[in-house]
C-alpha cells in the first residue's frame, strides 16, 4: 500500500499560473484541497523567500501616480512583489501552495488600515465578487487559513496562492492602494496568479530588452518552463492586470518590454481583463454564464 500511494504521488502533475490556470490534486472530497507543491515554486527556490524590506518601502513611498512604472514593480521581492516570509518552526524550506477551497477567502483588514484604504480593498474585491466566483468574505475565528490586508512600509507583496494560516497582503499607503488595479494585482497572487510576461509563450508576444535591466533583477524576466503551466486555451494578454509595465526594472528609463504589436498597451491597473476573468473562472471551475463580463475593453 506504501508503495502504491508513493507510486500514485509521483504521477500527480501540479502546475502554477502564470496568467493561466493550476492544475490542482482536488484533494480526499472533504472541500479542502490537500496542498500542492507547485513545480514553478519549487524551481525558484530560495528567491521567493524572504522577510518584508523598509528599504522596498522607500522605494513606494517615492512612487506618484505619474510614475513610468508600477508600485508594486519597485520591491526587492522575487519579480517586485512575490513573498514567502520564511516559515517558522520547519527544517528547511518548502514552497507549498494551493487553491482556496469552496471558492472562499476569509479576510481580515488590519485596524491601522482606514477611510480610503479599506474602500479601495473594498472595491477590489466587489470587482472579484462582479466578475468570477471568487467570494471574499469576513474571517471567522474558525477560519484557520485567511488572507491579512497590511499596510507595513515594506512596499506591496503578496504571496502566492494558499499558503496555510495567516498569509499577509502589504499595501503599504498610499502607493499600493492608490490605483484599485494594485490592489487586485496582489489579491490575484493570492487567489494563484503570478506575472503575464513569465509565460513561457512570452517570446511571441514581447522582447525583452536585457540591456536595459538593472543588473541583479535579470531573473525577474526568466520565464516559466513549459511542462509547469496550463495555458487552458487562453492566449497571450497584454492587458492583464498581472502584466508587467514597459519600463518595469529599467535602469535607464528606457522599456526593458516591447511588445510585438503595434499600439499595444502593455499593464494596466484598471480592473480585472476579460482574460483575467476567463482564467480565474476556469481555475476554480466556476460556473459559466454566471458572471458579468468585464467592462475594460481590452
Amino acid at each position: 500500500m506504501f508503495v502504491f500511494r508513493v507510486l500514485v504521488s509521483l504521477l500527480i502533475f501540479e502546475t502554477l499560473v502564470f496568467g493561466v490556470p493550476v492544475v490542482f490534486d482536488e484533494g480526499d472530497g472533504d472541500g479542502y484541497p490537500d496542498y500542492d507543491t507547485f513545480k514553478t515554486l519549487e524551481l525558484l527556490g530560495d528567491r521567493i523567500f524572504g522577510e518584508p524590506r523598509p528599504s522596498s518601502g522607500t522605494s513606494v513611498s517615492q512612487w506618484t501616480p505619474t510614475s513610468d512604472v508600477f508600485p508594486e514593480e519597485l520591491g526587492e521581492y522575487h519579480e517586485g512583489d512575490i513573498l514567502h516570509p520564511y516559515p517558522s518552526g520547519r527544517n528547511g524550506l518548502r514552497a507549498k501552495s494551493s487553491r482556496w477551497p469552496n471558492k472562499t477567502i476569509p479576510y481580515e483588514i488590519s485596524p491601522y488600515m482606514r477611510g480610503a484604504d479599506r474602500q479601495m480593498i473594498q472595491e477590489a474585491i466587489d470587482e472579484f465578487h462582479k466578475h468570477t466566483c471568487i467570494k471574499f468574505k469576513e474571517r471567522r475565528e474558525s477560519d484557520f487559513d485567511y488572507v491579512y490586508f497590511t499596510n507595513g512600509n515594506t512596499g506591496c507583496w503578496s504571496s502566492v496562492g494558499r499558503i496555510g494560516g495567516r498569509q499577509e497582503i502589504n499595501l503599504q499607503t498610499p502607493g499600493c492602494t492608490s490605483q484599485r488595479g494594485t490592489v487586485i494585482h496582489e489579491m490575484l497572487h493570492a487567489v494563484g496568479f503570478m506575472h503575464e510576461q513569465n509565460r513561457p509563450d512570452r517570446d511571441k508576444y514581447v522582447i525583452i530588452n536585457y540591456q536595459n535591466i538593472e543588473s541583479g533583477k535579470e531573473s525577474n524576466f526568466d520565464k516559466a518552463q513549459t511542462e509547469t503551466v496550463d495555458n487552458q486555451g487562453i492566449g497571450y494578454d497584454y492587458h492583464s492586470v498581472m502584466h508587467y509595465s514597459g519600463n518595469a526594472f529599467s535602469r535607464n528609463g528606457r522599456p526593458t518590454i516591447e511588445p510585438k504589436t503595434r499600439g499595444v498597451t502593455m499593464g494596466q491597473r484598471k480592473a480585472l481583463s476579460k482574460k483575467d476573468i476567463q482564467k480565474v473562472q476556469k481555475m476554480y471551475k466556476c460556473r459559466k454564464g454566471n458572471k458579468h463580463p468585464s467592462t475594460f475593453d481590452d
